[in-house]
């Protein structure tokens, strides 16, 4: 500690400023709480700079060149079309730049106080926040861990300039000819779509029998037929061996049913996965219990094994989502100030920004029937719906997933267009006890993609109009 270091006193302390440490410190400051939020990077975390937003602008920016290339069955026909991607990136950082903007004038609109800096934690009560010239010492009643995550590195697989993480991938300066993407879990995917609409040659290496693994077969069939319209090449089973990078590109070595293939290309993505950032900050101080995989061991209620330091987010047991995290921030500011909240996961919707979209929330038919469940599956697809065809998005369904006895909405599935937005309502129904008698009832707008919803609700009760 340097001299005149006196301890700054605080009611919490939140440590990491991205989707769940923000939310988390401005939910407690509106419980009357004395809020400090540290973080040695930019406000938003991975999320808003690097993370969701960015690759859905980019995910976005793809989309439309490729729609813009021409739609011949629609009758619109382009050749000339071309991409600036300068000014695409230019784009892209205002949209992240907007938005960072956003939360500083959030937390600071709630008197929270941002500090920049590393946290080491000392004891239960107390952190030295540092930074490359001062040191300076926080006590506080409870603090609120939300460090989020980092792109797993393989040792074959150093990062470098043509080695890329999904950060490289995003911040690229031109757009490659080839890709070779090593993972085809959902950023590998979401990143390999978005170049490959920007005519991108990509190769997807995925190392299980499937991409999008945790989705229904069904569903991700449905964005492996698109990938292959791209021009996509998908290879499951496949193991990246090792990779050499040449002046102009890589070589990329892997074994695929006992033979080794080498592909060239000009970047490699590696997106196999994402590690806890809890390595550094102190926690073996202070007794905090975690997994063998570095993940922090909650209760219910976020709180860690010290009854006060809570942890949220990518750092604790469940899917790396930023909407989980914020939901988790808002459960552990709401306990410290002394309200009866605690977490409930079935409600989280999972969401793949694929073409088409991915989406689930609750249970699926296989695990509510793992669960104990009678249920009923209930589909309809988009293909009967007037604005799936207006909009020449025809692939894919809405599926329910019902009680026998009850019709309680227990689980539902959306594969197609804005599925990260019709699956917000079927959330909603699982949240509030809704049967599927309720979503039958509920009149939806007429021509849109919401009475999709509607219309596999009345498929579970036996009376659906527009299907046989």
């Amino acid at each position: 500690m340097v001299v005149g270091d006196f301890p700054i006193e605080l009611d919490t302390l939140v440590v990491g400023a991205g989707p769940g440490g923000y939310v988390a410190a401005i939910r407690a400051a509106q419980t009357g709480q004395k809020v400090t939020i540290v973080d040695k990077g930019t406000l938003g975390g991975v999320c808003l700079n690097v993370g969701c937003i960015p690759s859905k602008a980019l995910i976005q920016a793809g989309h439309r060149y490729a729609h813009a290339k021409g739609a011949d069955e629609m009758g619109i026909q382009s050749e000339n079309t071309t991409v600036d991607f300068s000014k695409v990136q230019e784009w892209k950082g205002k949209v992240v730049d907007k938005l960072t903007g956003g939360v500083e004038g959030l937390l600071k609109g709630n008197s929270v106080d941002i500090v920049k800096g590393e946290v080491y934690f000392v004891d239960k009560n107390t952190v030295r926040v540092m930074d490359d010239k001062n040191s300076q010492t926080y006590t506080f009643k409870n603090c609120i861990i939300a460090t989020g995550s980092s792109p797993i590195e393989l040792p074959n697989f150093k990062y470098s300039d043509r080695v890329l993480d999904s950060t490289g991938a995003l911040n690229l300066k031109e757009i490659p000819k080839k890709m070779v993407v090593i993972g085809g879990g959902y950023i590998g995917t979401e990143l390999g779509t978005a170049y490959a609409d920007f005519d991108t040659e990509v190769t997807i290496l995925e190392g299980t029998k499937d991409i999008l693994g945790g989705f229904e077969k069904q569903m991700t069939q449905l964005v492996k037929k698109r990938l292959k319209k791209k021009g996509v090449e998908v290879v499951t089973n496949a193991m990246a061996q090792g990779v050499e990078e040449t002046k102009d590109g890589v070589k990329v070595t892997y074994e695929v049913k006992g033979e080794e293939k080498t592909i060239e290309a000009d970047y490699l993505l590696v997106t196999v996965g994402r590690k806890p950032n809890t390595d550094e900050i102190g926690l073996e101080q202070v007794g905090v219990e975690m997994s063998d995989k570095g993940l922090i061991k909650i209760d219910k209620q976020c709180r860690t094994s010290v009854d006060n330091i809570f942890a949220i987010g990518d750092i604790v047991e469940g899917p790396p989502l930023a909407h989980k995290a914020s939901y988790e921030g808002k459960i552990a500011a709401e306990v410290i100030a002394g309200e009866k909240s605690e977490i409930d996961y079935l409600g989280i919707p999972m969401v793949v920004f694929s073409d088409p979209e991915l989406a689930s929330v609750g249970y699926t038919e296989k695990d509510a029937k793992e669960a104990g469940y009678e249920v009923k599956a209930s589909k309809f697809p988009f293909a009967a719906n007037g604005r799936a065809l207006s909009l020449n998005e025809t692939d894919g369904f809405v599926k329910l997933v019902t009680r026998q006895d009850d019709g309680l909405v227990i689980g539902a599935q959306v594969a197609g267009a804005n599925a990260s937005d019709v699956i917000a309502e079927l959330g909603l129904a699982i949240e509030t006890g809704m049967t599927a008698e309720d979503l039958a009832l509920t009149i939806h707008a007429h021509p849109s993609l919401g009475e999709i919803s509607m219309e596999a609700a009345e498929v579970a009760l036996g009376t659906p109009i527009h299907i046989k």
